[in-house]
């Protein structure tokens, strides 16, 4: 296939070309590079089945020649207001991302005739009320707290991608994509993987929002590629939850890191940020992605964790 990935210098994006050019699909990679790294794209600068358009997703989009397949990654993605690449600091380009990219890119879809592929987000579900959460649950989310504008987004972008399916006939999935970690990431994007990493190395305390029980649950990189690839070639049009399912606490998740790097330093605990929406549990329910893709994650936690400390040392964290 000949393959649209909007977001493609991002942290997600670029391994997606990754396995799709190693499938052996032509993949034409789209980024603006406000939150996207040049550097994650640099060494496909020679592969003959890649081409990249440097292009803002809000603004009409044009690619020459028949596409197969678009996916639509662009975002800012950290949720951290003290993250540069955060979106509570992107607030417009988040939303304008969310509404006007995915408009844009679903119009691609409609004429090319192609497979509609949309990055959604387990932030649609807010700080749920219930555990785990499963497709069909509607959500608790705050449409005008600080997390809003990526929230509400991808909400939209939600309900769009369902529109040009009944209206338009495109042929769209939904992906919602949890907690993912891995290689390529920003050491400074704010969210608890990096953030912990790097405390970690440079032999600082672990910084705990509240009492630590709150709990995330951490799919590797390569699992949630693989889950999406899955999808992409499947025939589902409804959303379908990928992530790793078991649920770890900060405290947990903080000892974890400490003992794979060494980090003697232990943690420190700040005021808990729930009144910023930051939610208390978020756990998903796989049970459609096993059924109807036969996916399920296969890295263990540590085993994850111990390759993206390796990448991040050698980055310089």
């Amino acid at each position: 296939m000949r393959i649209l990935i909007t977001g493609a210098a991002g942290f997600l994006g670029s391994h997606l070309c990754d396995r799709l050019l190693a499938e052996g699909h032509q993949v034409v990679g789209m980024d603006n590079f406000i939150t996207g790294k040049p550097e994650n794209l640099a060494h496909l600068a020679n592969n003959q089945n890649f081409t990249f358009i440097r292009h803002d997703v809000s603004a009409y989009i044009f690619v020459p020649g028949k596409l197969d397949a678009v996916l639509h990654f662009a975002s800012p993605a950290s949720p951290n207001p003290a993250s540069p690449f955060g979106y509570t600091n992107l607030p417009i380009q988040t939303m304008k991302a969310g509404a006007l990219g995915t408009h844009n890119t679903l119009g691609v879809a409609l004429a090319n005739q192609a497979r509609y592929l949309l990055a959604s987000t387990s932030e649609i579900y807010g700080d749920p009320l219930e555990h785990p959460q499963r497709e069909d649950y509607w959500g608790h989310v705050n449409p005008i707290g600080p997390r809003s504008v990526y929230d509400e987004a991808k909400r939209f972008a939600e309900a769009l991608t369902m529109a040009y399916h009944r209206f338009h006939n495109v042929n769209t999935a939904i992906v919602r994509i949890f907690n993912t970690y891995g290689p390529r990431m920003h050491i400074d994007d704010g969210r608890v993987v990096p953030n912990f990493i790097h405390q970690a190395l440079q032999g600082q305390p672990l910084t705990i929002y509240g009492d630590g029980k709150q709990t995330r649950s951490f799919c590797y990189v390569d699992d949630l590629i693989d889950g999406i690839v899955k999808l992409l070639l499947s025939k589902e049009h409804e959303p379908v939850n990928i992530g790793n399912d078991t649920e770890t606490s900060m405290n947990e998740f903080a000892e974890i890191i400490n003992r794979l790097t060494g980090n003697t330093a232990g943690v420190t605990y700040l005021p808990d940020r729930r009144g910023e929406g930051d939610p208390q549990r978020r756990q998903p329910d796989t049970a459609r992605a096993r059924a109807v893709l036969g996916w399920q994650p296969q890295v263990a936690l540590e085993d994850g964790l111990q390759r993206t400390i390796a990448y991040f040392k050698q980055a310089g964290a």
